[in-house]
């Protein structure tokens, strides 16, 4: 008897011993490989996780039917790149290095990251006493079955979930959720109308990754190694014990914990929302933001994948005549010739004097994928780029302006236009009357005040209602003449 059970106890370990070394063994991945993901089509998409050390990786993808192998390090890490084929699906891949995972429900398609703050952040739902115009229609008619997919690193199930590090990381929270109506209410309005505009025009499964923070400063999202150089910036709290109080006012610790860990996982490209937190210190912004961009672009190192970002909107701020915003604007504009493959969205035309979240995030949404459509996805016969300023010339006490983008000319015609502003030598401005020539079609500006005008402002104040468009219907971006 004794004799048996000491076989029994023999039995007994080695199939507990089998068991916890299969359960070793089963391969883990980050949180943004999922089921329900998309991938970007037509690429060599990385794949990425983490198993026992030294061991043999096999990923078998169904679109191509083949088996892809690599061995893990001797940390347990690997990493590989899979082909994906035209846009498609559902399809199902399975990964193993002993024990089986398999991921179901994969679409194949078009890859976005969406990041900034609040504007970015605002979900379809709205805030608390904040809506977004026609969101509650949105959620209403989402459909599971539109192949549009969502990862949020912001929120679950309606409640915020604040991430944040002083160290880079390699993993997040967050979930791929598929186009019902519940996981519509939670996303970035922005975002998703960005989304449902490419899925619908380009008829392909659209995946947005969203990664933002209210009330955030751009240096939050830069990696330690892109904002070194700019000494002005201090980083020692990366360096202690300090306590983090203001994350989204914190250098790094927003790109360590909500973009770090998606830098290997494909994307088509890049959306960002954010400026507001960074009125005031616009000069450094100027210089911070192409730096950003280019760090971007080197840690994903899948070519220069274009970058368009929105200007911020009107908005009081600490009143409707200072320029704070409006200096910041112009940085934003000067960022798009600054920054390669880049393109700007004007929201001159949507502001508020008290609400800083514009309710009007579908045509935020729509211009951004008027520029993915136009210069990412080649598509012809429409506007995107908004008009900007481009030269001046001085004629009978008037000043004739010219802008690029606008070769149809702008518009309304026969109207009165607002929002202008004329100085002389002594750099005193004057509200202007401006309108556009009928005989030349040129918008044309003077004030009986300045007899001999050297310089010109367009919406150049915090708080602005926009007044001339192009022909496409995207407003002219504010803009100075002057330097002063």
């Amino acid at each position: 008897m004794i004799k048996k059970l000491s076989i029994w106890k023999v039995i007994m370990i080695i199939a507990f011993l089998l068991s916890a070394a299969s359960l070793q063994a089963k391969v883990k991945l980050p949180s943004i490989l999922g089921e329900n993901m998309v991938l970007q089509q037509k690429t060599d998409a990385k794949l990425w996780g983490w198993a026992t050390e030294n061991a043999k990786i096999q990923v078998k993808t169904s679109w191509d039917k083949k088996t892809y192998t690599t061995t893990a390090d001797n940390k347990g890490c690997w990493l590989l790149k899979v082909n994906t084929p035209d846009a498609g699906g559902p399809y199902q891949m399975t990964i193993s290095d002993g024990e089986a995972l398999t991921l179901n429900n994969i679409l194949i398609g078009e890859v976005w990251f969406c990041s900034g703050q609040s504007n970015m952040e605002m979900p379809m739902q709205g805030f608390p006493r904040q809506p977004i115009k026609g969101g509650n229609n949105v959620i209403a008619k989402a459909n599971a079955k539109v192949p549009i997919r969502m990862f949020t690193t912001d929120s679950k199930e309606g409640n915020w979930v604040r991430q944040f590090n002083k160290k880079s990381q390699i993993n997040c929270k967050g979930q791929w959720l598929d186009n019902s109506p519940e996981n519509v209410a939670n996303i970035s309005a922005t975002a998703y109308y960005f989304a449902r505009y490419v899925q619908e025009v380009l008829d392909v499964p659209v995946g947005i990754i969203v990664s933002s923070w209210g009330g955030s400063i751009v240096e939050a999202w830069m990696s330690r190694e892109a904002i070194e150089p700019f000494k002005e910036v201090d980083l020692s709290i990366l360096d202690n014990d300090s306590v983090v109080k203001k994350p989204q006012a914190t250098p790094c610790i927003l790109y360590n914990a909500k973009i770090a860990p998606f830098t290997n996982f494909t994307i088509k490209g890049f959306l960002w929302y954010q400026g507001e937190s960074n009125r005031k210190n616009a000069d450094l912004y100027a210089k911070l933001m192409p730096a950003y961009v280019k760090d971007l672009r080197m840690r994903w190192n899948i070519g220069e994948f274009p970058f368009y970002f929105v200007q911020i909107a009107p908005f009081n701020y600490e009143g409707a005549d200072s320029t704070s915003a409006a200096r910041l604007r112009e940085v934003q504009l000067q960022n798009m010739k600054d920054i390669p493959n880049s393109g700007m969205v004007t929201t001159i035309d949507i502001g508020h004097p008290t609400f800083i979240h514009p309710i009007d995030k579908e045509t935020v949404g729509e211009r951004l994928a008027l520029w993915a459509l136009g210069a990412t996805y080649g598509r012809n016969g429409f506007g995107y780029a908004p008009p900007v300023y481009k030269s001046m010339e001085k004629k009978d006490k008037r000043i004739y302006v010219d802008f690029i983008n606008a070769d149809k000319g702008i518009y309304p015609m026969w109207t009165a236009l607002k929002g202008f502003e004329v100085a002389g030598d002594d750099k005193v401005f004057y509200q202007a009357n401006a309108e556009i020539e009928t005989s030349t079609t040129r918008l044309v500006v003077w004030s009986d005040k300045v007899t001999n005008p050297v310089a010109v402002r367009y919406a150049y104040k915090n708080f602005v209602e926009a007044s001339i468009f192009g022909l496409s219907g995207i407003p002219v971006a504010p803009f100075r003449t002057d330097n002063w």
